[in-house]
């Protein structure tokens, strides 16, 4: 054993240390630099040190053209983002593609997005039947279809979509809400419903009777279908009055909504009106179906109405129509689609912030099914929740009546 006992024995011994210290920090360096190297960033097609590319597929043609607005309203909330440095430093680029709501098109078109054009993931493309149709594609290719905007129930059901999550409420839980309501209000009420002959109809079907419960085929009493291609619903609306209806249930889309509204209004019928909330939009709906006929219908809602005076404070709603007057000055910020579009693109970039340096689809799935936020614009109180487990955002929204200007909040009796 060596004892370092001299002056010349304790530089020695102090030599030995620094060698031995020095030795020790080797192994943290190497972690270091291999963690540098880490963050980095780990991607997959679609992303980069610089750039996000975003696919979305929505009808910038056909009779639902109007839904296509939301390409441009997404567009431009990037063009804000990336004006404020991006997420994450990264630049949002979104490549929009027209699928004129068909299925067929929509498979065509996400195919293209995904195998040309190399997108990251696809986002709020819009429509049920064509969400429904490229889904098994996207899952199998693993794919995120994040935040579609269909509100079909079958999305709600986490081990059919191991890589779809949906943006908003479900037609069924509208539907079935508007059944409580219903019976509370009238319990001998005659009800009638239009709605679109597919899924987005059929789950309006679906909730109606299921929110009326053993009562269903006392309450309803006349079921009417249209095709989505059809020209007008003139004929529905007159069945539906010629079969004693006091309550019409309008599970249709934009242009049949404001055709049965108006057709009803023609008639000089006065049923109550229950609106699919997809059809809410003043500007696109209630105006060209007329504000008069309009008065006194009801719907749920998600969000504010922007209209109204007691919100015109709101931080968000006035951070909202900032942007309107910035990037997109020529549109209607009072439309219902560029409301939903500006809160939907905010949850989008929760998701892409909380996924940082690692942009693979799988993270950005992991962090796509971890949502618990209230959004802009949103109702107060209302959040927009998603779990691995979990992947129907809504458990209930508020109802609205509006009063020929604008939509105003109904108070819901206690209990229910």
């Amino acid at each position: 054993m060596i004892e370092f006992g001299g002056s010349k024995d304790k530089g020695r011994a102090r030599e030995m240390k620094t060698v031995r210290r020095v030795a020790s920090m080797l192994p943290l360096s190497a972690m270091l630099i291999a963690g540098a190297a880490v963050a980095q960033g780990k991607y997959d097609p679609g992303a980069s040190d610089t750039d996000i590319k975003i696919g979305m597929t929505v009808p910038l043609s056909g009779p639902a053209s109007a839904y296509g607005l939301t390409c441009a309203a997404t567009r431009a909330f990037f063009s804000m983002v990336n004006d404020r440095g991006g997420v994450n430093g990264r630049k949002l680029t979104l490549l929009c593609e027209d699928d004129g709501l068909s299925p067929p098109k929509a498979i065509e078109k996400t195919r293209k997005l995904v195998e040309s054009d190399n997108v990251l993931f696809i986002y709020n493309s819009q429509g049920t039947a064509g969400n429904i149709a490229v889904r098994r594609y996207l899952t199998q290719r693993q794919v995120p279809q994040i935040l579609a905007n269909s509100g079909a129930v079958t999305f709600d059901i986490a081990s059919e979509n191991p890589w779809t999550t949906k943006a908003v409420p479900a037609y069924y839980l509208d539907a079935k809400l508007f059944a409580i309501d219903i019976k509370r209000r009238n319990e001998n009420a005659r009800v009638g419903i239009l709605y679109q002959a597919d899924d987005f109809g059929r789950d309006y079907i679906s909730g109606l009777k299921d929110g009326f419960g053993a009562d269903a085929a006392r309450f309803i009493v006349s079921e009417q279908p249209y095709q989505f291609a059809d020209p007008t619903v003139d004929s529905q609306i007159v069945s539906l009055r010629n079969a004693g209806v006091d309550v019409v249930v309008l599970g249709a889309l934009a242009k049949a909504s404001a055709q049965a509204i108006r057709k009803i209004g023609e008639l000089d019928w006065k049923p109550q009106i229950y609106l699919s909330w997809t059809s809410g939009s003043i500007p696109l709906v209630l105006a060209p179906a007329g504000l008069e006929n309009a008065k006194g219908i009801l719907t749920h809602t998600a969000v504010k109405d922007v209209t109204d005076p007691k919100v015109s404070a709101d931080s968000d709603v006035r951070a909202y129509r900032a942007f309107m007057a910035s990037y997109l000055p020529k549109e209607d910020a009072e439309s219902f689609t560029f409301i939903y579009a500006y809160a939907t693109s905010s949850i989008l970039v929760d998701i892409l912030k909380r996924a940082g340096d690692d942009l693979t689809r799988q993270n950005i799935m992991k962090m796509a099914t971890d949502v618990d936020i209230s959004p802009p614009l949103f109702m107060p109180g209302l959040r927009f929740k998603v779990t691995a487990t979990e992947r129907s955002p809504f458990k209930d929204f508020p109802m609205v009546r509006f009063d020929g200007r604008r939509w105003q909040h109904v108070e819901k009796p206690p209990g229910q």
